[in-house]
């Protein structure tokens, strides 16, 4: 009996350690200063889903749109005017099956969105939340960003939500 309870508790132990974790460090965005450090987003494959647990400073007051994006690149890019876009080589929301609808992340649009963020008078988040919409493998070298503004998880009136601009974004390892 005691073998049997060891071999249980092992078992059991095992599989809570083998949970995989990927790091995401978030920088804040600027066209004319060097990307500032303002915290991480840790994401650990559960039997639950993936959760995400966001620990980030120095954001503007109030609410922010929270996406995955196609590519592993914060770095600036220019349009077809010349007017630079922060972080605009992480690309597009993250969309793999092309349903090019923004519905939320309970919604049955694009795989990227993730519930917004809402930073306090000192411009702080720190929140947890799971998904299970995303794999752990799928997300591993995409980017989240965070938007200007907040996030009404539609595509009216505005396009993607209406989170306007980049002002933060991290590569996720």
């Amino acid at each position: 009996m005691k073998k049997i309870l060891i071999s249980a508790f092992l078992l059991t132990s095992a599989c809570c350690l083998s949970q995989k974790t990927m790091v995401s460090e978030i920088y804040l965005l600027s066209s004319t200063e060097v990307p500032l450090s303002i915290g991480t987003v840790q994401i650990t494959d559960t039997l639950e889903g993936l959760l995400f647990e966001v620990d980030l400073e120095s954001l503007p007051e109030g609410a922010h749109g929270f996406h995955i994006h196609e590519n592993g690149n914060c770095m600036p890019l220019k349009d077809v005017n010349g007017n630079t876009i922060l972080a605009g080589k992480a690309g597009a929301h993250y969309d793999p099956n092309d349903v090019n609808r923004h519905l939320g992340p309970n919604g049955l649009g694009h795989k990227g969105d993730l519930p917004f963020l809402m930073a306090n008078h000192k411009g702080r988040v720190k929140t947890k939340f799971y998904n299970n919409k995303l794999s752990f493998e799928e997300i591993k070298n995409k980017s989240l960003v965070i938007h200007q503004k907040g996030d009404n998880y539609s595509d009216l009136p505005n396009p993607l939500g209406g989170g306007e601009g980049r002002i933060a974004c991290g590569v996720i390892h």
